[in-house]
C-alpha cells in the first residue's frame, strides 16, 4: 500500500491521483506519523460500498414481497404487490 503524508497529499495531489488511477491499491493518507484516511479508486468505492448498499435495498425490497405474499390473498397479481409497496 503506497503512504503518504497530508503535507504531501496537498502539495502533490495531480501526482497522487495518477498513482491511484495506476492501479498501485488504495493509498494511505498519514497525519502526525498516524493512519488518518485512505483513498480508494471510484470503481473500487462503487464495489464496496454503493453495490453492497444497492444489494441490501434489493434484498429488503425482495423480502417486503415475500412478506406481502404471505399477508395478502391469493388472487392478487405481482403488479398488485408493486404497486402496495410503493404506497
Amino acid at each position: 500500500m503506497v503512504k503518504t503524508n497530508a503535507l504531501q497529499l496537498r502539495q502533490s495531489l495531480g501526482s497522487i491521483l495518477k498513482k491511484l488511477q495506476a492501479g498501485k491499491g488504495p493509498i494511505l493518507i498519514e497525519r502526525n506519523s498516524k493512519p488518518a484516511a485512505v483513498l480508494i479508486t471510484l470503481e473500487d468505492y462503487q464495489k464496496r460500498f454503493v453495490d453492497r448498499e444497492a444489494d441490501e435495498k434489493r434484498k429488503e425490497l425482495v423480502s417486503r414481497i415475500k412478506q406481502l405474499r404471505t399477508d395478502l390473498p391469493s388472487e392478487l397479481k405481482s403488479i398488485d404487490l408493486i404497486r402496495e409497496i410503493r404506497k
